[in-house]
């Protein structure tokens, strides 16, 4: 079988124009231009960043994406969906707030901008998931399956619970409306080790439900309350936070790989990944912490896993940063493991969303990195 083809480029420029101009050519490099927009809806999905937090993506490359959809004759949309967690995106009109307050608008990105799952989160279609082992159905957000072609446009970073996220977390978590995120989510909920818990209050912040309360200056985690979510786990820093369920994680990974598979499963799509600010938690936190590796690059596929492959195994080729999250835990004793998203999440499978995905025919893990310059 042949490899899978991603172009990849760095973030080096010389010229007026720059770093967009420079994505378009890739996209152009990479045969966007074989997909038919004429006439075609089509949706750029991405995250516009939760309040409090930087390292979302520039509108900048929103609208470069979409000037490219546009010159080939498309008709673009922003699109992303509801969040699970109670932050600043749970409904359409605080998560329209947000995209504006964070430079998202018809002016700034050329396109309009739709939630996927309507105002509560709840306009969303049950999809049948092409050899779906895990999820044999995934709820989809109503905007984005009504589309007639699917680009991704992700932030790669790290991530809490699944290690990273990229092309298929952006797709498979991200287009999920509330249902299908509490879905994905409800492999387990995590427990205390209150021998390790040192009383910092960390995992309480990270938590959206509340469902974390402080007892003898010990963490202790409200079952009813809490949604399953993992990210008390990635914020731990003590090893205090674990999940009974062994394969939580791992499923995690799975489901994300199944719900990105319904998303594209019948129609043209196509992924971007921009590799930059890459910090250890989702643009879905209200901060964001320093970058655990420098800035890699941008690449783009046809294959969505392939594309995150090549990422990873890009940014894997990086020197960690000493004042990071994995430069802590280093510091704190843990042993390199030869991958920068254990060493950031300890407590990730990170490829777990990589080896599913090539299983159920999303993708294929080998690939043929073309380097653009």
């Amino acid at each position: 079988m042949e490899k899978s083809k991603v172009y990849f480029t760095d973030f080096r420029v010389t010229k007026d124009g720059g770093l967009t101009d420079k994505l378009k050519m890739l996209m152009k490099k990479a045969g966007i231009g074989e997909i038919d927009f004429e006439g075609k809806f089509t949706a750029i999905k991405m995250h516009f960043g939760e309040d409090g937090n930087l390292s979302f993506l520039r509108p900048d490359y929103a609208r470069a994406v979409a000037e490219v959809v546009k010159e080939f004759g498309g008709k673009p949309y922003l699109t992303d969906c509801n969040t699970l967690y109670p932050g600043c995106r749970k409904n359409a009109l605080e998560h329209m707030s947000v995209a504006a307050k964070h430079g998202f608008n018809e002016l700034t990105t050329g396109c309009q901008i739709i939630i996927g799952d309507g105002l509560k989160g709840t306009d969303d279609i049950e999809v049948p998931v092409k050899n779906g082992e895990v999820c044999k159905t995934a709820m989809i957000g109503r905007g984005i399956m009504d589309c007639d072609i699917f680009i991704s446009l992700a932030h790669f970073k790290g991530h809490e619970a699944t290690g990273f996220g990229g092309a298929i977390k952006n797709v498979g978590m991200g287009c999920g409306s509330r249902a299908g995120k509490m879905i994905q989510h409800n492999s387990g909920k995590p427990l205390v080790n209150a021998d390790n818990c040192r009383g910092c209050k960390l995992c309480a912040k990270e938590c959206g439900s509340d469902a974390i309360i402080y007892e003898n200056k010990k963490a202790r985690i409200d079952q009813d309350l809490c949604k399953g979510c993992g990210r008390c786990i990635g914020a731990c820093n003590f090893d205090a936070i674990y999940n009974p369920n062994e394969g939580a994680m791992e499923d995690l990974g799975k489901k994300m790989a199944e719900y990105t598979q319904a998303v594209v499963q019948d129609k043209p799509s196509f992924y971007i990944n921009m590799v930059l600010d890459v910090s250890p938690w989702c643009d879905c936190h209200a901060f964001n912490d320093a970058p655990i590796i420098p800035n890699v690059g941008m690449a783009v596929s046809f294959d969505p896993v392939a594309l995150d492959q090549a990422c990873s195994d890009l940014c894997n080729k990086m020197h960690p940063v000493t004042n990071s999250r994995i430069g802590d835990n280093l510091a704190q004793g843990l042993i390199t493991s030869g991958s920068i998203w254990k060493d950031s999440t300890p407590a990730s499978v990170w490829d777990s969303q990589l080896i599913h995905g090539e299983k159920i025919g999303l993708g294929s893990r080998e690939y043929e990195l073309v380097i653009v310059k």
